[in-house]
């Protein structure tokens, strides 16, 4: 039986705690979408090497990646937003649930709205994850973009959208449009003259762009 290079980097992860797994299942069992354990992995690998010392999520869901983003930092503050009440409720109870409540701060909003709100306040972040509404990445993106330190890092998920942004023919009527719009995202920030970019192909497609510094 032929394994895909997934399943076998899966297979040879550590073992998960058991709130993780919980959390994961969960997800899965009510179709709440969180980032795949490889990608994560990832992720959190690249936290700890940049060493971040504030991180803004932009999609908290049910706060399964604000805490494992915590888990690789655990000296960070991480502010994270979320529009929709229910997952922002359950974020909260998980956060909650594993003591984090004071390293975590999720905000009840739209992002849109709210990325506009922190720039006003002065916030300045080392890293963005993008994890939202995938029609909404490059407003996302151009809104982060000026509470971003020198040298800070936007990590944008699920930028390959299921391999079909490099099959669009393949994308059903419903996700053309989508499809449309991540790839012309995906082309923007690999061109932002602000950015060095790179797109790795693991799990649904982490794009990686690094902010250029000053001088």
């Amino acid at each position: 039986m032929e394994h895909s290079k997934s399943d076998y980097l899966l297979g040879i992860l550590p073992e998960k705690e058991e709130w993780v797994q919980q959390m994961e299942t969960y997800a899965k069992e009510h179709r709440v979408p969180i980032m795949d354990s490889v990608s994560m992995n990832f992720v959190m690998q690249l936290i700890r090497l940049k060493k971040p010392a504030r991180i803004l999520e932009i999609g908290t869901a049910i706060g399964y990646s604000a805490l494992m983003m915590a888990e690789a930092a655990p000296l960070a503050e991480i502010v994270s937003i979320e529009r929709d009440e229910e997952r922002y409720r359950q974020a909260e109870n998980h956060i909650t649930g594993q003591g984090r409540q004071d390293q975590i701060r999720v905000i009840l909003g739209d992002a849109l709205d709210e990325l506009d709100t922190l720039r006003e306040s002065g916030e300045l972040f080392d890293w963005v994850f993008i994890d939202a509404a995938k029609g909404q990445y490059r407003k996302f993106f151009e809104l982060a973009e000026p509470i971003l330190s020198d040298s800070g890092v936007i990590i944008s998920d699920n930028v390959l959208f299921r391999g079909l942004v490099a099959n669009p023919e393949k994308a059903h009527q419903r996700h053309r449009k989508m499809v449309e719009k991540i790839s012309s995202y995906n082309r923007w920030i690999c061109s932002h003259s602000g950015f060095d970019t790179s797109i790795v192909p693991i799990g649904d497609g982490v794009a990686i762009s690094v902010k250029k510094g000053r001088g």
